[in-house]
């Protein structure tokens, strides 16, 4: 009996590039497109809004949200990775990311059905358990890797009291210290796949599990004082009961 074909999305800010790969999909029988998207974001909201897929076609350089530090973002259990780029110098973050294959540009047909043989193998090296056993999805590792100035850096999430709103910036706030990263707090908070860590007012978001205390829609996070907007009470009240 033959198998049904595998789901796949493309992700490139370049609409050239996506195009090339959607026609390389269209020769491939045992593929099907859902999405072809323009970059990290939008990929991870589609996955966020319960979007699935069995195989991602992943550009690396992409601006705002790159394709490695989207797959590190991914919900599990995580689509198969063909990582789709330009460079040759991102073999040893593809293969830290386990992904089944890693194809540079312009990516020839012969190639490209190469890559695509081995997601079928290891697809079929791996049999399906049923629903009643199949385990539930771990959460999300506590680390996350945070674009601060020019460089990226392990950010333990554990240790993060609260975010906080800088103009076009956002401060992460330690139990030690404070890391400035150049995205907004709309755009972090959109990236974070932490459920503890919820917007409390237009410029703050809390890790619920540091709240030591809660007094007149005042949070204390450690020696820290934390409002709660009027608009977000109802919100976060809700969020405090489901710890």
């Amino acid at each position: 009996m033959q198998s049904a074909p595998l789901t796949c999305i493309i992700v490139d800010d370049n609409e050239i590039n996506r195009l090339t790969l959607e026609h390389l999909v269209d020769l491939t029988p045992e593929l099907v497109l859902v999405a072809s998207l323009p970059g990290g974001l939008e990929t991870l909201t589609y996955f966020r809004q319960g979007g699935r897929c069995d195989l991602l076609l992943l550009d690396v350089e992409m601006p705002t949200l790159n394709g490695l530090e989207l797959a590190r973002l991914l919900p599990r259990p995580a689509p198969a990775i063909i990582l789709v780029t330009t460079y040759h110098d991102f073999a040893v973050a593809a293969f830290e990311l386990q992904v089944v294959d890693y194809l540079v540009k312009p990516v020839e047909l012969v190639r490209f059905n190469q890559a695509i043989a081995k997601v079928l193998a290891a697809r079929a090296a791996v049999p399906a358990l049923p629903p009643a056993t199949a385990p539930a999805p771990p959460e999300p590792a506590p680390e996350l890797f945070v674009k601060v100035g020019t460089r990226s850096i392990k950010i333990n999430f554990d240790d993060v009291l609260y975010i906080e709103a800088l103009s076009t910036y956002s401060v992460l706030v330690t139990t030690t210290q404070k890391h400035i990263v150049y995205l907004t707090l709309k755009a972090l908070g959109e990236r974070l796949p932490f459920a503890h860590f919820v917007r409390v007012h237009r410029s703050y978001i809390v890790n619920l599990r540091r709240i030591e205390a809660v007094e007149d829609h005042m949070l204390k996070l450690g020696s820290h004082l934390i409002p709660v907007g009027k608009s977000y009470q109802e919100e976060f009240s809700r969020h405090l009961k489901s710890l």
